[in-house]
């Protein structure tokens, strides 16, 4: 039996969960009545619901020809550049990749960050051109531009002498020739395991047992299992083995309680791996990602690909509001601090650090979308927590002494009317245009650079001023020069003066402010923010003043009260949206905003001091 380890890398929505879903099916993975999920990989409610992949996973698949049997081990990796962590640490243990790519939209931004990781490590890819079945598909064009992008990352010969395959991963069919139809994806197995060498580690088999660890989770019953492709050597189960960190100092010595291999979508317990093979195992316990997991007599540890850098942190507190304690169970700074830690130790894109204020935690990571995720996953475990607005982590040049800021290279589509005022406020956010051209059908491509910090809270923005139709997409470009200030969010906020519940006849004169968030009957307290204020400072108001019944009759009826929807916001909105000196409530049933300091006089002292 031979083996193969591959990589499916795309931009998001290019379809890799949907063409791995297929390569199962038609391997024999699945029996041919069992009831399949569609994107059986995304196992994550979160991930479900969005409809990207936020976690790496591993899956393997058997495919026979001409009698000759070879493994494909098959890692799905996610396509959004926040979770680009997590893509970085899975090219270190696979020999190919697959590269999928929209026919209609070309290589995106995020196509281009990590074809550039694989490149480096000197991957050669198969490129696929998928959803060939589109009525807008340019092929040739997206050619040009995936050739012109391997250029452009420095690409040597062999690899830009890359494949080409052209499928349509839902109907799941694969052709070596240009074609809107196919019969199945015997062309992309085959071409696998022509293209793709064999593991170097095989010839590795009789020296001692090594592997690095890539991908960590814990189970319940087994503990922390760690997932990596074996280098050298074989493992057995009840092995004595020891854990090395990057550096090669030890950490814990253990023995190995399961071995673990995936096959299909699920997992069988082995009694022996063999070098090559990606499989996880269980039994350590302190050993985490990029570690060396070896026999005893190993000293060196295996040289593991460094992480780029957290660009965005916000902070993570207890919970203080009148209403804390009323929705979630986990609510002590205690539960809180062990559930990041506990994050951090699988996701090394985020870096945990005790904040200066008390109870209160910093958590960097890669991008709102990534913290986003992790604040949400949170709420649904039932915690209670206040985050704060997000900041951008500043660099100083260690030749020049310059600040350096993150910056990011944004792609956006957008429909050739509104190209004007995207521009016009992406220029206020310090952005530099490097290309526009058009892109058919009455749209604009325009491929700026903005930093970090610019683009926070601005694709709410984007979406009013493109009517909804404009598309962005973004990825880390780099550290570069600090631009200068930014303006900030233009509207003050409505601030509830009292505690209780709101009324619709206070609402009803309230509207004439600016717009609420609120709806008649919520819970409310001092501080809370109900609403945007339509001029530049904040108000107090209160939203539970109701109408003074006298005993004087009039002919007049009361009017009904007719409100307008307030503004529901969704958790990354929330975030984005709020201030310096603002907090978002997050709890199991709601997202309410609110003023670090509740009592308007602590609000003005606090306001006196920046001054």
């Amino acid at each position: 039996m031979t083996l193969r380890n591959i990589a499916i890398i795309a931009h998001v929505d290019h379809g890799k969960t949907t063409l791995v879903d297929q390569m199962l099916k038609q391997s024999g993975t699945f029996r041919a009545n069992q009831q399949v999920a569609e994107r059986a990989m995304d196992s994550n409610d979160l991930e479900r619901e969005r409809g990207i992949t936020i976690l790496a996973k591993a899956t393997s698949l058997m495919w026979v020809k001409d009698d000759v049997e070879t493994r494909i081990n098959i890692v799905d990796t996610p396509g959004h550049a926040d979770f680009g962590g997590e893509v970085e640490r899975i090219l270190s243990m696979v020999d190919g990749v697959v590269l999928l790519v929209d026919a209609a939209e070309g290589p995106m931004p995020q196509t281009k960050f990590v074809t550039g990781k694989a490149l480096a490590l000197g991957l050669r890819p198969i490129v696929i051109v998928n959803k060939m079945d589109r009525p807008d598909a340019r092929v040739h064009e997206v050619h040009e531009e995936i050739f012109d992008l391997f250029a452009a990352l420095g690409a040597d010969d062999k690899q830009l002498d890359f494949p080409m395959l052209y499928a349509s991963g839902r109907a799941g069919w694969a052709s070596r020739e240009e074609t809107t139809s196919g019969k199945d994806l015997t062309p992309l197995f085959e071409l696998i395991i022509e293209h793709v060498p064999a593991p170097k580690a095989e010839a590795r088999i009789d020296e001692p047992f090594s592997m690095l660890t890539t991908i960590i989770e814990a189970d319940p019953f087994l503990g922390r299992i760690l997932t990596g492709r074996i280098e050298s050597g074989k493992l057995t189960a009840g092995r004595t083995v020891k854990a090395l960190s990057r550096t090669g100092e030890l950490i814990e010595r253990g023995r190995i309680s399961k071995i673990l291999a995936f096959r299909g979508l699920t997992r069988v317990t082995l009694d022996e791996a063999l070098a090559g093979d990606i499989v996880a195992i269980a039994g350590l316990t302190e050993a985490s990602v990029a570690d060396t997991i070896c026999d005893p007599e190993v000293d060196e540890a295996i040289h593991a690909t460094p992480i780029d850098p957290p660009t965005l942190a916000v902070t993570f507190q207890v919970n203080d509001s009148p209403l804390a304690g009323r929705e979630g169970d986990k609510v002590q700074s205690r539960v809180i601090r062990d559930r990041l830690l506990r994050e951090a130790e699988g996701n090394v894109a985020i870096k945990i650090t005790e904040s200066t204020e008390g109870d209160a935690y910093e958590v960097a990571g890669r991008g709102e979308l990534q913290l986003g995720v992790l604040i949400e996953t949170m709420r649904r475990e039932g915690f209670e927590i206040a985050v704060s607005r997000p900041r951008v982590l500043y660099k100083t040049d260690e030749e020049t002494g310059e600040k350096l800021e993150p910056i990011e290279e944004v792609q956006i589509d957008v429909d050739d009317a509104f190209t004007g005022i995207v521009i016009d406020t992406l220029n206020q956010r310090k952005a530099e245009l490097l290309d526009m051209r058009p892109s058919g059908g009455g749209k604009t491509r325009m491929v700026m650079r903005v930093p970090s910090r610019g683009l926070i809270g601005y694709h709410g923005a984007f979406l009013t001023d493109t009517r909804g139709t404009g598309i962005m997409n973004r990825s880390f470009a780099g550290f570069g020069p600090y631009r200068g200030n930014i303006e900030g969010r233009r509207n003050g906020v409505l601030i509830s003066t009292d505690s209780g519940e709101a009324v619709a006849y206070a609402l009803n004169f309230l509207e004439e402010r600016g717009v609420l968030f609120i709806d008649p009957g919520m819970k409310v307290y001092q501080g809370m923010i109900i609403g945007e204020n339509a001029r530049a400072d904040d108000l107090d108001v209160n939203p539970m003043k109701s109408k003074q019944l006298t005993n004087i009759r009039t002919t007049s009826k009361d009017e009904a009260i007719r409100l307008t929807p307030p503004r529901r916001m969704t958790l990354e909105d929330a975030i984005a949206y709020v201030g310096d000196d603002e907090l978002v409530e997050v709890t199991p049933k709601s997202i309410r905003l609110r003023k670090r300091a509740l009592e308007p006089h602590l609000r003005k002292r606090r306001a006196k001091d920046n001054e």
